[in-house]
């Protein structure tokens, strides 16, 4: 297969994907998470179940897919950030970024995902899978180790927890409010209490 082929398959696997998680999101908003089958999401997205389950292992993973490839992005971007910007103003703007403009997570999304012990049991799980992997970033930025210093692995699940409590506020209290500005107050305030250690001299990876 040529490259120009490949390339071709990639962008239709990728549309099909899309697909399947906007036709679940839109039929769970609909009918609520109790009333969708994978069935009626794959008919709605116009593939096969089969097709469904070649990417997805239930309607909760395609439902919080977007959550996950959100997260692939906050690695990718701490990664990318120059070597010499401070850890915390990485880490606001990264992930103010994310949820902000067409990534900007809708309210009621929100507020099932919260409702539905499903989609919070798998919101979960992705959690424990996102954090050693953003722990490994930070550690890399700060020239630590993810497996032995503690620091990097307390950062990334005080981000987690940030946003976790961002979102619970937001969704109860301040629903008006852009969710990106609030995040970004409830990470300054992780902020003060977690600075980075001194460098230790070992090189950044």
């Amino acid at each position: 297969m040529d490259a120009e082929s490949a390339g071709l398959r990639e962008r239709k696997k990728a549309a099909t994907r899309t697909a399947l998680i906007q036709a679940a999101w839109r039929l769970t908003v609909e009918h609520g998470p109790a009333r969708v089958r994978v069935e009626d999401i794959a008919a709605a997205a116009g593939v096969s179940t089969r097709t469904f389950n070649n990417y997805f292992a239930s309607k909760e993973d395609a439902l919080i897919a977007l959550g996950a490839d959100r997260a692939a992005r906050v690695e990718a971007a701490v990664r990318a950030r120059p070597a010499d910007e401070p850890l915390w103003e990485v880490l606001t703007t990264v992930l103010t970024e994310q949820f902000s403009g067409a990534a900007a997570v809708p309210h009621q999304h929100a507020s099932l995902t919260a409702a539905t012990p499903e989609l919070a049991a798998a919101q979960q799980r992705l959690h424990q899978v996102v954090e050693p992997a953003l722990a490994h970033a930070i550690a890399d930025r700060l020239g630590m180790d993810a497996d032995r210093d503690l620091y990097p692995r307390l950062v990334a699940a005080a981000v987690l927890a940030a946003t976790r409590v961002a979102f619970e506020h937001w969704r109860a209290a301040t629903p008006d409010e852009p969710f990106p500005v609030l995040l970004k107050e409830v990470l300054a305030r992780f902020a003060v209490g977690l600075t980075p250690p001194r460098r230790s001299g070992k090189a950044r990876r």
